[in-house]
Order: C-alpha cells, then sequence, then structure tokens
C-alpha cells in the first residue's frame, strides 16, 4: 500500500550546520515547502509567501497587492473577523504580515505542539475569505486612511514616492506598494475575487517553517489542508527589465517643513547580481554607522545634516539605491550634495584602506548570524530567498559573498552605481507654513 506522504515530494536538502538541514519539498498542486526543523526551543515559525507584490498589478488597480493583506485577516465562511486572531492569541501565538514590491507574506509565531491549528486556521483563510462588500468597504478605508498618514499627510513619504515615479516611470516598481489613492478608491469586489483567485493559490504560494515541527506532524497538516487545494493558472508578471534612470535629473517640491530633506536614488543591481554584496559592503563603509565616511562628513563632523541614511533595495530586479538626509536648520541641500558627490567620486577614483573594507564586510557577516537567531527570522530568510531570488540557498552564501568582496569589487560596484549622469535628486524645501505636530518632535 502506497503511503500518502509518497506524495510530497523532497526535491532539495541543505547541510546547515552540522545538525542543522533545510528540506525544500513540492505537492502535486504546486505548493512549495521549506522545512528547517530545531527543537532547541519549543516553538516555531509558520509562514506564508505568495509569489505577487505591487509589481504584478496593472495600471488602475494598483495597491491591490496590499489591500488584500489586510483582507486576509477579515472573516472566513467558518471563522467570523477577529476569530483567527483570538484563536492564536489563546495558545499564546502572534502573527502579522507584510506587502513589497515581490512578495506578500504572512506570519505565525507559535509554540511547539499547535502546528495543526495553525494550519487549519491558515488553509481555511486561503481558500474560504469572506469576499463580499460588508468586507472589502471597511478595509478599503483603512488602507485610505493609511495612505493619508503615511504618504499623502507626511513629507517622507511624498518625497520617496516622488523620487520612485520619476526614477523608474514606467518600471512595474515605480508606483507605490500602498497605491494610487483614485486607484484603491476605484478596486472593484470582482477585482478582489479574480487578484484572489490567480494569486493565492498554492502554486503561487511558498510555506518557510522553522522550528519544532516534526516531519510527521508537518506531512500530514499538509495532506489533510493544503494538499486538497487545487493550483490555478499563472498569474500576470510584467517585465522587470532593470530600467535605470537615463539622465541626471533635479525636483523640488514645497511642504510644511521645519528644514530641508534630501532624497537621491540610483540604479541599483538586482539581488541575484554578482555585485549586490559589493553595494552593501560600499553602502556601509559611507552610511552605516558612527564611523561610516558620510556619518561624519555631514552629521558628526560636518554638522550639515541631523541624519544621513542610505537603502540598499533587495528586489528581483533591482531598484533604487536610495539616500535620504534631514538636514540641519539654515542648512540646504546643496551643501548635502557637494559632500556626497565628492565622496562618490572619491570611492570611484580612489580604493579605501583594506582595513576599512575589512571592517565594513566584518560588521556585515555579524549582522548576518545575528539575523539568524530567531525561528521567525529563520523562515523569514527561507521564504524572501526563494520567492525573491528563486533559490532558498543564497540565504547561506551571503556571509561568505561578504567576505569575497575585494577591492576591485568595491570600486567597480561604486563606479557602476553612483553614476553621475543616471541620478535622481529630490529635495523638500520648507514652504513657509507651520509644520505639522510630527515634524516639530
Amino acid at each position: 500500500m502506497q503511503n500518502p506522504h509518497d506524495a510530497i515530494r523532497l526535491v532539495d536538502r541543505f547541510r546547515y550546520r552540522e545538525n542543522l538541514e533545510i528540506e525544500k519539498y513540492v505537492l502535486p498542486n504546486g505548493l512549495t515547502v521549506l522545512y528547517w526543523p530545531d527543537f532547541s526551543a519549543p516553538l516555531f515559525s509558520f509562514q506564508s509567501w505568495f509569489r505577487v507584490g505591487s509589481r504584478h498589478e496593472v495600471k488602475g488597480r494598483t495597491g491591490i497587492a496590499h489591500l488584500f493583506e489586510h483582507l486576509m485577516f477579515k472573516g472566513t465562511k467558518n471563522h467570523p473577523e477577529g476569530d483567527f486572531d483570538r484563536i492564536l492569541e489563546s495558545f499564546g501565538g502572534r502573527n502579522n504580515a507584510a506587502t513589497w514590491l515581490d512578495w506578500t507574506y504572512f506570519y505565525d509565531d507559535v509554540p511547539a505542539g499547535f502546528l495543526n491549528e495553525v494550519m487549519a486556521l491558515e488553509a481555511d483563510r486561503l481558500v474560504n475569505m469572506s469576499l463580499c462588500p460588508e468586507e472589502v468597504e471597511p478595509e478599503r478605508q483603512v488602507v485610505m486612511n493609511e495612505r493619508r498618514e503615511r504618504v499623502d499627510n507626511d513629507p517622507s513619504g511624498r518625497l520617496s514616492e516622488l523620487l520612485w515615479q520619476k526614477a523608474l516611470g514606467d518600471h512595474p516598481y515605480a508606483h507605490p506598494t500602498i497605491g494610487w489613492m483614485e486607484d484603491i478608491a476605484a478596486i472593484s469586489l470582482e477585482n478582489c475575487v479574480d487578484f484572489h483567485r490567480t494569486w493565492y493559490s498554492p502554486n503561487q504560494l511558498v510555506l518557510s517553517i522553522a522550528g519544532a515541527v516534526t516531519r510527521e506532524e508537518l506531512f500530514d497538516g499538509l495532506l489533510k489542508y493544503y494538499a486538497p487545494i487545487p493550483a490555478s493558472k499563472p498569474g500576470f508578471a510584467p517585465e522587470l527589465q532593470q530600467t535605470p534612470p537615463a539622465r541626471s535629473a533635479t525636483y523640488e517640491e514645497r511642504f510644511p517643513l521645519t528644514c530641508e530633506r534630501l532624497l537621491m536614488g540610483y540604479s541599483a543591481p538586482s539581488v541575484t547580481d554578482p555585485l549586490y554584496p559589493a553595494l552593501e559592503v560600499l553602502n556601509e563603509l559611507l552610511f552605516e554607522g558612527d564611523s561610516a565616511r558620510l556619518q561624519r562628513a555631514l552629521c558628526t563632523d560636518g554638522e550639515i545634516a541631523g541624519e544621513i541614511s542610505a537603502y540598499v533595495p533587495a528586489f528581483k530586479a533591482g531598484g533604487l539605491y536610495e539616500i535620504c538626509s534631514e538636514l540641519r536648520p539654515d542648512h540646504h541641500a546643496e551643501e548635502a550634495l557637494d559632500v556626497l558627490f565628492k565622496a562618490f567620486e572619491q570611492i570611484c577614483r580612489e580604493k579605501p584602506a583594506q582595513s576599512e573594507l575589512d571592517k565594513a564586510k566584518n560588521k556585515l557577516e555579524s549582522r548576518f548570524y545575528r539575523g539568524l537567531q530567531t525561528m521567525q527570522q529563520r523562515a523569514q530568510g527561507l521564504g524572501f530567498y526563494e520567492v525573491t531570488a528563486g533559490d532558498y540557498h543564497r540565504l547561506f552564501e551571503l556571509a561568505k559573498s561578504y567576505s569575497e568582496v575585494t577591492l576591485d569589487d568595491l570600486q567597480a560596484v561604486a563606479q557602476r552605481v553612483l553614476n553621475p549622469n543616471a541620478r535622481t535628486i529630490v529635495i523638500g524645501r520648507p514652504s513657509g507654513e507651520p509644520a505639522c505636530e510630527e515634524e516639530e518632535a
């Protein structure tokens, strides 16, 4: 007699350490399962990573991926709204979710012994969502208010939105994940039903489980709750050719600010690009920590800016290497730009000392290992790299990739990314109106 577990096909096994192995399984309906057993603590993280984010949205319906994340917390045919959280909290669990450009994910952090209950809840809301006007309309208003708070009434949000829109144009990454207000208002119930049918299906889903879960209880739950769910037809996936800024351009906006703000965007390599680790090392050297070059030049020593930060995007198709700064009162964006440009020219022209490079690499390696301490972090790393990079193994290549970055790599990525002829600059100037309370704080 055939073992029912045989329907769950092992496609990969990876040994991370002596006593820690990760296994990858695929079910006949296309569901991918990443399993990292670890019984060192009596808890586990159960995460659902869907291969859909804001880049999959069609024009005129932006924001639907984020709206749908909200709708997944509404009621189902079997559980009224609020039941999911009440049941999870009754045995000490917690949960949340996030949507970004390439993915949407949901996590449940739970004490050991409650896998069956978690899988029953997650499979139920995957299949039996109550998609009706009474569920959609209130959540639409929540999302619209969220946009007002985080973007429309927040200069930082509006400046960041402007930067990505101007820099990337028609690229699928250009529009905001929260969506344009008019598009959120226009999303219909039929749009939601179609979105659910296309993207919330087992062949678009990666389950990532890390912690105190036995293989037997995992397989039993998969066969009971997930194997019966049918696959869907593949969803629309737009072309993701990287579209760097074609020229250098500067834009200005006026807001009720107490001081000027500066944002810059350069075309960044994708998370799978061989030079991606070198960009992370470069960013560490320039911006991260009190001893970083531009922290000292702009904030500590120069006292031009109150803060400076930079963000290396971890996306399937690159996106923008974003640099943000809030100037001190009576200082202007042009002063910060002068310092930034000189620092970028120098790093493109002169290699740093080996000791400076080593320090940046060591900090990144330490941060990597700290980022794998909890079950949630482990499950998150597996799911993120499987969905975004197409291979969870890349998670475990990070530390080695940092250690292998050379001075030549650092200069190569600086010359490629920090191109003075292909950058977008957005400046927020005080309008003279009273700043909002948040800005004054």
